[in-house]
């Protein structure tokens, strides 16, 4: 199933200026790890031993995965997934 992620500008510098990314998966774990395998420097910045970072929202059309499940939440063919890092500043 081809998914489209939106890449926040934040991490642009670790998928080459790509701001959308098409990748394959069935669920938001194999689209990451998808995402993984094509820009191996992304991993570190959003993910650790015990999958997503704490300050990594990631949304599937839309909705919170935190609130869907998880990880394990499906993605249909042709859905949009954002990957977005919590931003601190005053």
């Amino acid at each position: 199933m081809s998914v489209n992620v939106k890449i926040p500008t934040q991490l642009r510098a670790v998928t080459e200026g790509e701001a959308v990314a098409e990748v394959q998966g069935t669920t938001v774990a194999e689209v990451l790890e998808a995402l993984y395998a094509r820009f191996s420097e992304l991993r570190p910045r959003i993910a650790d031993e015990d999958g997503l970072r704490r300050f990594v929202n990631v949304y599937v059309g839309g909705e919170d995965i935190r609130f869907l499940d998880g990880l394990d939440t499906p993605v249909a063919d042709g859905a949009e997934v954002t990957i977005l890092p919590a931003v601190a500043g005053g």
